[in-house]
């Protein structure tokens, strides 16, 4: 992996995990010379993560992690629907019974991360869920045009999953759409996905605008 994609993928992490708070200076000298390495693939990488909204480039001012957009959640949760909405209708002819089964492997999976606390497993289980159902059409640049526009909506499932119920609403939902698949069931399987998609706005937007994260949105 090119060293710019690398620094690219800690960047983004940092900020989505909240490690670099809304308002944190980026500061690609001080990166570079932590990394010991040339200001060139840093400067590629920041310029990367600013092109998903995650950072804000100020003249003569510096650059900051950027505060959490409710207008590109929104935007995020629109592109997501729709692609999703294809690409769960496209499996759904072409599942198979070894899809199936790695499907409710990835459940077990994030039920077991969320039951322990591991948010950040429990993400990263979530993610698997909805990239390995593009891939069962091999739509694999379908998932990566979601990865790359739900980086705003990512910043915001770290604050969602300590909520009591969050994770386990989640699993319930992946279930359901997972049943429907297994039936080769397209209206079905397609119905329960809007339904999760638009549930997780919904209680996306209602986290957003509570206190004290309110704080961090910007319209």
């Amino acid at each position: 992996m090119p060293l710019r994609d690398q620094i690219y993928g800690l960047v983004r992490k940092a900020i989505v995990t909240g490690k670099l708070a809304p308002g944190a200076p980026i500061n690609e000298i001080e990166i570079a010379h932590r990394l010991g390495i040339s200001r060139t693939p840093v400067r590629e990488a920041v310029k990367k993560v600013s092109d998903e909204g995650l950072i804000e480039v100020f003249a003569q001012n510096g650059t900051f992690v950027a505060d959490i957009s409710r207008k590109q959640v929104e935007e995020a949760y629109i592109i997501r629907i729709a692609l999703e909405l294809e690409s769960i209708k496209r499996a759904a002819v072409a599942i198979e019974t070894n899809h199936v089964q790695d499907l409710e492997d990835i459940i077990n999976a994030h039920e077991t991360a969320v039951k322990r606390s591991r948010f950040d497993e429990a993400i990263a289980r979530d993610d698997d869920f909805h990239r390995y159902i593009a891939e069962v059409n091999g739509l694999t640049m379908l998932w990566k045009v979601v990865d790359i526009s739900k980086a705003q909506m990512d910043r915001c499932r770290l604050l969602s999953l300590p909520s009591p119920g969050a994770g386990q609403e989640t699993i319930a939902q992946h279930r359901a759409i997972l049943k429907a698949l297994a039936k080769r069931d397209q209206a079905g399987a397609m119905k329960a996905l809007q339904a999760h998609l638009e549930t997780s706005l919904r209680n996306t937007i209602a986290l957003l605008d509570a206190e004290p994260h309110g704080s961090l949105l910007i319209a």
